[in-house]
């Protein structure tokens, strides 16, 4: 479960996602429309420390974006060999107090909770109010994979942005995650990492009943990207992480 609150945020998600994602190399659309979110999905932190959110959003006329954000009640880089990992920024939230908002695949508890769920066959979380209230899903996701057990977060981790993906690169798998996402593409043969690898995570969200190819978990380095852009990819940055402290997700 994933647990929600009743809260005030400040900056509100619309508006950071409309402020943060044109911005991005990978962006698509027009930069000067707001923000419409058409679905999301959430993954539960088995350490109760952060909260995983993905989005699917459009700007304008734009192709459909997909955008993972980490929620944490202090900042990630809490051990002092960690490497700097900058927050997208920080949120003020009503029940929480402040929450240090960041780009998912930077995050390790991102990448375990996704890979976690390719690899095992895993879906979304369930939305619960701190009440007790169920929530209906904004999104339905499905991993492909059919592993007895997850995995632990990463101790290093490798970030690459192209123009269609992000990769997470870790010493055992790589994750490649779509921000441009095509609906009803979950059948196609020029997925990418798909000539070596079918394990994924397909999902659909209000307005969308085509599966969309969402993740792709290769254990290659390379081929998360390589099908995806032909241009060479920047330098990834690298960093090695520790723990925060407990709390609830957000």
């Amino acid at each position: 479960m994933a647990l929600i609150y009743d809260a005030e945020l400040t900056p509100s998600k619309p508006d950071l996602l409309t402020e943060w994602v044109p911005r991005q190399s990978w962006f698509a659309g027009d930069a000067a429309a707001r923000v419409r979110i058409l679905g999301s999905y959430r993954f539960d932190d088995p350490a109760g420390e952060v909260g995983i959110e993905t989005f699917l959003v459009r700007f304008g006329d734009g192709p459909v974006l997909q955008v993972p954000l980490t929620y944490r009640g202090r900042p990630l880089d809490d051990r002092a060999d960690a490497a700097e990992v900058e927050p997208i920024t920080t949120m003020q939230h009503s029940v929480l107090g402040t929450r240090w908002v960041y780009d998912g695949p930077h995050d390790p508890a991102y990448v375990a909770a996704l890979a976690s769920a390719v690899l095992t066959g895993g879906s979304e979380a369930k939305l619960l109010m701190s009440d007790g209230t169920e929530l209906p899903s904004r999104g339905s996701v499905q991993g492909s994979g059919a592993a007895a057990d997850g995995v632990a977060e990463p101790a290093s981790l490798d970030v690459i942005d192209s123009d269609g993906a992000t990769a997470c690169v870790t010493p055992d798998y790589t994750l490649a995650v779509r921000r441009l996402v095509e609906p009803g593409d979950a059948a196609a043969a020029d997925v990418a990492g798909a000539e070596t690898l079918d394990l994924r995570l397909t999902g659909t969200w209000a307005g969308s009943p085509e599966q969309a190819v969402l993740v792709v978990l290769s254990g290659r380095a390379s081929s998360a990207v390589e099908s995806r852009n032909a241009e060479p990819a920047p330098a990834p940055s690298t960093a090695s992480f520790g723990r925060s402290m407990p709390e609830p997700h957000g």
